[in-house]
């Protein structure tokens, strides 16, 4: 399965209709009295539709992905345009403004951090002519955002390793990429660290407890995957074996999840597991020799796992349409 102008056009079709799809919406909200009663667009002015927040940020992100790849896309004037009617400096000062609320901490943390950089990442390479003025626009954001993880991870004594939102290696590893492309030294330093304090002893992990009911990332894959970001290419091969030492025989994570209710909000989250697993996947067999014993097997699983779940992304439920594209853009980048 590749990767195309005419998909990517249909990819970026979804989040340009949800992004300005204020209901039904999903709001993970701190109310200290009636006045913080809101609506979702008075609460987040750039980030309402898609559903949630978050969703909403990889919406955007993925707008940007489909036109950096594919600049004579037909969506290219719709995602200038709805870039242009939110990415303000007012309204981008009111989100920032919404996290130095007290109380709201943990808002979006990790995974909506390790969006945002993606964003700000997204924005820096891409060649649409107003592209640098979005990303000042969102650039309070940013800061604020990327000191909030960096306090995080000075105070986290643990990773977080589930397979939904509270992921540390998921966050971790969009935020090393944009760390990376940006030329923070700081973060990136802060994140080889943790990501090593975190992880770097793991070994013989039970990806065979795998997947969840409602997970849409592999705790196991995800990992892997940062991990492949951090390590030397011969490190993280020596790393690998000990970490997933029967991964080619592990059939929990060979084999593509089966999804029962793709209109189940959280029955769908496995469409993204399947999408996510394939990403994962294909990144750590950029940084496996060319030999590697369970390279035929991971290579067979990607193609499983995509075929699984890339049918289910355009025209899909309302459940798995507000965000699903995002990782089936994951999937399918070579």
């Amino acid at each position: 399965m590749q990767l195309t102008q005419e998909r990517a056009e249909e990819f970026a079709r979804m989040p340009l209709a949800y992004l300005r799809q204020e209901y039904p919406n999903h709001i993970m909200h701190v109310l200290h009295g009636a006045q913080d009663v809101l609506s979702p667009r008075a609460l987040h002015p750039v980030f309402y539709g898609c559903y949630d927040w978050h969703s909403a940020v990889h919406g955007f992100w993925l707008l940007l992905r489909c036109a950096r790849r594919y600049p004579a896309l037909p969506a290219r004037s719709d995602i200038e345009t709805i870039f242009d009617e939110h990415f303000t400096t007012e309204l981008m000062q009111r989100e920032t403004d919404y996290f130095r609320v007290d109380g709201r901490a943990s808002f979006e943390r990790p995974y909506g951090f390790g969006w945002i950089l993606a964003l700000d990442q997204e924005l820096a390479q891409s060649a649409l002519p107003r592209a640098a003025t979005w990303r000042a626009a969102m650039q309070p954001l940013t800061l604020e955002i990327r000191r909030r993880l960096l306090e995080y991870l000075s105070k986290l004594s643990y990773p977080i390793r589930v397979g939904t939102h509270y992921n540390t290696a998921f966050a971790l590893a969009l935020a090393l990429d944009q760390a990376r492309h940006v030329k923070d030294e700081a973060l990136e330093q802060a994140i080889l660290a943790s990501a090593q304090r975190y992880y770097g002893k793991d070994t013989d992990y039970p990806a065979h407890y795998e997947p969840g009911g409602d997970e849409y990332i592999s705790g196991a894959l995800t990992e892997a995957l940062l991990m492949s970001k951090v390590l030397p290419a011969q490190d993280f091969a020596t790393w690998f074996d000990l970490y997933l030492p029967r991964v080619a025989a592990t059939e929990q994570i060979m084999q593509p999840a089966h999804v029962s209710d793709p209109t189940d909000p959280k029955i769908a989250h496995l469409d993204g597991l399947n999408l996510s697993r394939a990403w994962c996947m294909k990144n750590v067999l950029r940084h496996l020799p060319a030999n590697h014993a369970a390279r035929s097997a991971i290579e067979a699983a990607v193609a499983r796992h995509i075929a699984a779940s890339i049918d289910q992304v355009v025209g899909s439920h309302y459940s798995g349409g507000h965000w699903l594209a995002s990782f089936a853009m994951l999937a399918l980048e070579d």
